[in-house]
């Protein structure tokens, strides 16, 4: 199959090892790494609080506060669903937000996930009345844009070798920058 996967192990001539994922339509930083090992000790890191992920967020209305923690629950809608919800029974979810501009009826926000729950940013912000801008399966599609506004910007960790602390950033992508230039 043509996984994003599938080409870094092409590119590298195997040994690609996903750290994190994105959903299909997220753009921006997924990390890979050579060893198995290497994958691991990051994946620690991620448990342990001490990996730093940052996405950037164009969302429909204006938040409650200009920078809040959305503490709320997520499971699956159904046992059998792709789809989840904030529900009492969930496993506990938390992201950090920070409005970073308001642009008429949509805001920019820059979010910081504190756990890493399948769908948890889309989840979080439809939950909170700002579902993302293009959100077909947890708000609405848009004519502005064809997938969720929503682009994988920064990642930092420890690097499990060196002890450097690394920090990539993605420049944000064209769909989104181009909805905020206007």
């Amino acid at each position: 199959a043509d996984t994003l996967e599938g080409r870094v192990q092409s590119y590298l001539r195997g040994g690609a090892h996903p750290v994190h994922r994105l959903d299909a339509e997220t753009t921006g930083i997924v990390l890979f790494a050579k060893l198995p090992y290497v994958q691991a000790h990051i994946q620690r890191q991620m448990q342990a609080d001490t990996f730093c992920k940052e996405y950037l967020a164009l969302v429909c209305g204006v938040l409650p506060e200009s920078e809040g923690v959305i503490d709320a629950p997520i499971d699956r809608v159904a046992p059998d669903s792709f789809t989840r919800a904030v529900l009492s029974g969930g496993q506990r979810a938390v992201t950090r937000y920070r409005v970073e501009a308001a642009l008429r009826d949509i805001s920019l926000v820059r979010l910081f996930p504190v756990t890493g729950r399948t769908h948890q940013l889309r989840v979080h912000m439809a939950h909170i009345g700002c579902p993302l801008l293009g959100d077909w399966l947890y708000g609405e599609g848009s004519p502005l844009i064809a997938r969720p506004a929503l682009h994988a910007e920064r990642v930092a960790f420890t690097h499990p070798l060196t002890g450097e602390y690394i920090c990539v950033h993605a420049p944000m992508a064209e769909d989104m920058e181009g909805l905020i230039r206007g």
